[in-house]
């Protein structure tokens, strides 16, 4: 046995005893991880399946989602944008357990918008049973240039939506405070792109422009590192896993920094600060990140 042979070897074994199961995550080939739930015509595979299109067109949108759920970790993915003017449309990117009553759901929604206006991205959390958590920030680039990494942490402690590497939104576990936090329904991970100009850019008030169809965006580079359901139920408990670590149990000093500059000079609607529709705060923004 080589040298480099024995070393993978005690990595993985150290890797069994320390957390009973372990996941490796990686750059997956679409299939790998993922399968077609909407309109199949309307997906295509790019490079052997490393990257896909999505299309929406006057007839229909399309959407994905992960072949297993899984109970804490990390997904990320990266995203290029509808370019142009893309007002009307919605492309979204969530985690959702797929239970109608006490559902749990971790969104991105990228909310298209005319040409020369920036894009807005939606986060919604959905805690056992219930949502309208919703916060707008508007995006400081231009996200149908490039490729961009769109991230979901999720363990004990907090949930985290990342932009490349900076937080956008944080919600903490204040289950001690009565505050409900998803940790019981494993979620799956889908995409969708689809119209939704009744509501999607400024309130409805902009229309999609179908003369500018088809509207493609395009995903590479697909990550998942979690507690795969079903799987070993000592996974998602294991605070040996690599999420479920000191590193990432708050935010580090940078990230704080970066997510207060997003907060004072992106952010253009927090449900926090809307006393139309809460005039008593909701007891989640009390208690902070």
């Amino acid at each position: 046995m080589t040298m480099a042979l024995t070393n993978a070897f005690v990595l993985l074994f150290s890797c069994v005893l320390a957390i009973s199961f372990c996941v490796w995550g990686k750059p997956a080939t679409f299939l790998d991880d993922f399968q077609i739930t909407w309109s199949d015509s309307r997906i295509r595979q790019i490079d052997g399946g490393k990257a896909i299109q999505l299309v929406l067109d006057q007839n229909s949108g399309c959407g994905f989602a992960s072949k297993r759920k899984y109970l804490f970790g990390r997904v990320s993915m990266k995203i290029k944008l509808i370019p142009g003017d893309a007002a009307g449309t919605v492309t979204a990117f969530y985690m959702n357990s797929d239970t109608d009553t006490v559902r749990d759901e971790l969104d991105f929604e990228f909310l298209g918008n005319r040409s020369g206006q920036p894009y807005t991205v939606q986060t919604n959390i959905y805690a056992h049973g219930k949502g309208d958590r919703e916060q707008r920030v508007n995006l400081w680039f231009d996200p149908s240039a490039d490729f961009h990494t769109y991230t979901i942490m999720w363990n004990h402690h907090h949930i985290v939506f990342y932009v490349d590497d900076v937080p956008i939104r944080v919600y903490k576990n204040n289950e001690a405070r009565n505050i409900p936090f998803p940790k019981f329904q494993p979620m799956g991970v889908y995409s969708t792109l689809w119209e939704a100009d009744d509501w999607a850019t400024r309130g409805g008030l902009e229309k999609i422009d179908w003369s500018k169809a088809p509207f493609l965006a395009y995903y590479k580079d697909f990550d998942i590192e979690g507690c795969p359901v079903p799987g070993p139920a000592s996974c998602a408990s294991n605070t040996g896993s690599w999420w479920e670590g000191s590193t990432y149990q708050a935010l580090n000093a940078m990230e704080a920094r970066r997510y207060r500059w997003v907060r004072m000079n992106h952010m253009i609607y927090d449900y926090c600060t809307d006393k139309s529709r809460y005039p008593v705060i909701p007891p989640e923004c009390i208690a902070g990140i």
